[in-house]
């Protein structure tokens, strides 16, 4: 047995990736999304994240048990220092302080690139039922988010209606000029070496 590591995702770990995302789509509200998408569409995303953003994932006995990874919070450009957090692990992967490591590796990611401000969006039940419980809210504010927005009965899935709150966390300081934000490509040896910490 070895310890989990974080690595750099690629393209060719879509099939694994899939795979844990799948029983979110198939057995969860976390994800409003109702089909699992397809290998080729799934790959897709990947490609395009890394065209400017991380996409990290979580190794355990050579098995990939988790991923996390950011996207633009809004295309226009103003929005350019505010990036929007996902992290998904593998069904019994949870409780084991895997997604706190995995949310650290992808904000230090991102401060190298220059985003100032991580946004997620969380998907919350009225009621705790076998689809969603109140944890994804939690475990976003014990790593110091904090809920800013929440849209009531947005979202609509397994035959009820959920919630969802948006909550936000100020990596850094704001200057009067900042520095344009790296695309993700240009700071990837760097970042690849950072990730031997995690």
């Amino acid at each position: 047995m070895s310890d989990p590591y974080i690595r750099v995702a690629g393209p060719e770990d879509a099939p694994a990736l899939l795979e844990i995302y799948t029983y979110y789509v198939r057995h969860t509200a976390i994800t409003f999304e109702y089909d699992v998408p397809s290998p080729e569409e799934f790959t897709a995303r990947i490609r395009s994240t890394l065209q400017k953003y991380p996409y990290l994932a979580a190794v355990e006995n050579g098995v990939i048990v988790g991923y996390a990874y950011a996207g633009a919070f809004h295309p226009r450009a103003a929005y350019g220092w505010t990036a929007e957090a996902s992290i998904y692990l593998a069904h019994g992967c949870r409780h084991q302080g895997l997604g706190k490591r995995l949310y650290h590796a992808l904000e230090e990611c991102l401060k190298m690139q220059g985003v100032l401000n991580l946004n997620a969006c969380v998907a919350v039940p009225e009621q705790e039922d076998e689809y969603l419980t109140r944890n994804s809210l939690g475990f976003h504010t014990h790593l110091g988010f904090r809920p800013v927005g929440s849209f009531t009965r947005c979202g609509y899935k397994f035959g009820r209606w959920y919630n969802m709150v948006w909550l936000e966390k100020l990596m850094g300081e704001h200057p009067a000029s900042p520095a344009p934000v790296r695309p993700f490509p240009e700071i990837r040896e760097e970042a690849e070496q950072l990730l031997t910490q995690f």
